[in-house]
């Protein structure tokens, strides 16, 4: 417990899935977590649960499909708490049309909240966390960031970005900051949810040695470690958290 008592978290996309078991992971541990989503009485909910088991957040609600509101996140954040020390960039869309059909306004919004919201509030945070001579960022990838299947071009080659992103940033923001992603496979999410729930998971199930999906707070944990000086010797790394599919 108390692994990060006094450390400010933001966490995007953590009105449900693997942000907002994270969130409940992090505050455990002592963070203040900031939650971000598009939907207040989600947020209000995971904000209360937190609070109701003795832990401290907040809610912003922004919309990371829309640029302009990216800066609400980090100016809220430091105008309750005063300053970010973990930047957990979560929130994602999933864009499941395939490279002859997809058009540009699908394309552009799976690049802008997969990706670019990554970039755009880590160039807000990282003065922050420079001045104070430490911070730690986290990306979500995806399994699909390290191969690719027939259809989601746009969510594929968004994931494939985030890797390079996170390499990119590993390099140009140490030694201070700490920057790594999360590869989740097949995770109990609203996400998947939409495409047809665990059943439609069953190949993967089946190609893991563990024969099941994932829990959201199954990335909470992984998330921790990278937040804690646990992780204090990496960055720049992408870890598979995908029940060893394809192992």
């Amino acid at each position: 417990m108390d692994r990060l008592k006094g450390k400010v978290a933001i966490i995007t996309g953590a009105t449900s899935g693997m942000g907002r078991d994270t969130a409940y992971v992090f505050a455990e541990e002592g963070a203040k977590v900031v939650i971000t989503g598009r939907d207040e009485a989600r947020a209000k909910e995971v904000v209360d649960t937190i609070k109701k088991n003795g832990g401290e957040a907040m809610y912003v609600i922004a919309d990371i499909a829309d640029r302009s509101q990216l800066d609400k996140i980090v100016d809220e954040t430091l105008a309750a708490y005063g300053t970010v020390d973990i930047l957990y960039n979560n929130a994602g869309m999933l864009s499941l049309t395939d490279s002859m059909n997809i058009g540009m306004e699908e394309w552009d919004k799976a690049m802008q909240v997969n990706v670019t919201s990554a970039l755009v509030l880590a160039q807000r945070v990282a003065p922050i966390m420079k001045a104070k001579g430490k911070g730690a960022i986290i990306n979500t990838g995806s399994v699909a960031g390290t191969s690719a299947t027939w259809g989601p071009v746009g969510y594929c080659t968004s994931k494939h970005a985030v890797n390079g992103l996170t390499k990119a940033l590993a390099r140009e923001m140490g030694p201070e900051i700490r920057v790594n992603a999360i590869l989740p496979g097949a995770i109990v999410t609203a996400m998947l949810d939409s495409v047809g729930g665990e059943a439609a998971m069953d190949g993967m199930k089946q190609r893991s040695p563990l024969k099941r999906v994932g829990q959201g707070r199954e990335i909470g944990t992984v998330a921790l470690f990278l937040a804690t000086d646990d992780s204090s010797f990496m960055t720049g790394q992408l870890l598979r958290v995908d029940g060893g599919v394809d192992a």
